[in-house]
């Protein structure tokens, strides 16, 4: 029998049950489209979490409270000294360092913003000084920055992320208006470029204010959360971490480097950590995936296995007519494998048309290799699946098949 005359009797076949045809292709489908969104969703975290960490720039290192074999229990138990501005101000002043170009210690809060009737609690509110906004890669698109002026007079002014302005303002301009925070008021000076949210963050979500007047009007004038520095160029990026090292070592009294109560990172080792972490996190989500996949090819053998017991004296008959095993087999083997590559087909549009749309968060970015893998798998399943049913009914015994009821 040539192949389109058994394309023609394997699509007989399945048209002649619609709605369990339809449900075996529907069980494939869930299975392909779910490897390709999943595996999307994984990558587009990925993307989102290096966007992030590369938007600092690569000569930012970040000071934290901790050492980094005590971690988070240490800093509990009290048993370490707390990052101050005192610090900030050691690191600034160090003139034997050409490694580091500028320093801004940064306290963190949250609060409630109003600006007339319109209430709302922004991500976080942060204290600094100017140096940040260079050293966090924070463009402003209206307005400007606040200044060292504003730090040493401890002015009550803020410069807003792209999404705080939009919530309290909508399409009015910000610049000059008055904002109460925490019953505070606060001069609007700047509005900031948006950078685009990453997962379940949004960094425009944030008010920015001179450190001593967040300081004064929140958190007290007691430790910071951590101190940005920004290196000279990424080249200095190791000597920086050195001179770091030195001069906390040396305001915190500690001789064993050791024995540091402190962590420095940067955005090199951040980035090599997220990644791994993220590649997991992708991989179980495509596991996940693939055992619904592999759940649609128990279903095209189940049907399949139907299949041939409804037909078992159609079979007997062609058998006693002639038709050799392999006619029987290859119409069987075809009919699963239709159903698979109709439901993989099915399954790829659904996917990418999918992967159009954020899922918690995240803008899901396909991975050709997955959409190219996940069909192919789907129409190998289809025929290892579809291989036992189709045996089965060409096995028959014409005399047997001819007595079924």
């Amino acid at each position: 029998m040539i192949l389109w005359q058994t394309l023609r009797f394997a699509a007989g076949g399945l048209i002649a049950n619609k709605v369990r045809s339809a449900l075996t292709m529907l069980g494939v489908l869930i299975g392909v489209a779910s490897v390709i969104l999943l595996l999307a969703v994984g990558n587009g975290s990925s993307q989102a979490v290096k966007e992030s960490i590369t938007s600092l720039g690569t000569n930012s290192l970040t000071v934290s409270t901790g050492s980094a074999f005590g971690g988070a229990r240490s800093v509990a138990s009290g048993s370490v000294k707390k990052l101050t501005v005192a610090d900030a101000k050691a690191l600034a002043s160090d003139g034997d360092s050409a490694a580091i170009r500028s320093v801004a210690p940064v306290v963190t809060t949250s609060t409630t913003a109003l600006y007339g009737n319109i209430s709302y609690s922004p991500g976080s509110v942060v204290g600094t000084y100017p140096a940040y906004f260079e050293t966090a890669n924070q463009k402003v698109a209206h307005g400007d920055y606040f200044t060292d002026d504003d730090v040493l007079g401890s002015r009550k002014v803020a410069v807003l992320g792209a999404t705080t302005a939009k919530q309290l303002f909508d399409a009015e301009d910000p610049v000059g208006k008055k904002i109460v925070l925490g019953g505070t008021p606060f001069t609007v000076v700047g509005v900031l470029q948006a950078k685009g949210g990453s997962g379940f963050t949004d960094p425009d979500d944030v008010v920015i204010a001179p450190l001593p007047t967040v300081q004064n009007a929140f958190t007290g004038f007691g430790a910071v959360n951590q101190i940005l520095v920004q290196a000279s160029s990424a080249d200095t990026t190791t000597a920086a971490q050195s001179e770091i090292t030195r001069v906390l070592l040396g305001t915190h009294a500690i001789a064993d480097p050791a024995k540091a109560d402190f962590r420095i990172t940067n955005q090199a080792s951040l980035l090599t950590a997220r990644e791994s972490t993220t590649k997991t996190f992708t991989v179980l989500l495509g596991a996940v995936a693939a055992i619904s996949l592999l759940v649609g090819g128990i279903g095209i053998t189940n049907i399949m296995l139907v299949t041939v017991t409804e037909r078992t004296r159609e079979i007997g008959i062609r058998k006693a007519l002639g038709a050799p095993r392999a006619v029987i087999l290859g119409q069987f083997l075809t009919e699963s494998t239709l159903l698979s590559v109709i439901g993989a087909g099915l399954g790829v549009a659904a996917g990418i048309a999918g992967s159009h749309f954020s899922i918690v968060g995240i803008k899901p970015v396909v991975i050709p290799e997955s959409v190219l893998g996940a069909f192919g798998i789907a129409v190998a399943i289809g025929l290892f699946f579809g291989s036992y049913p189709a045996n089965r009914a060409a096995s028959l015994r014409p005399i047997d098949a001819l007595r079924h009821e």
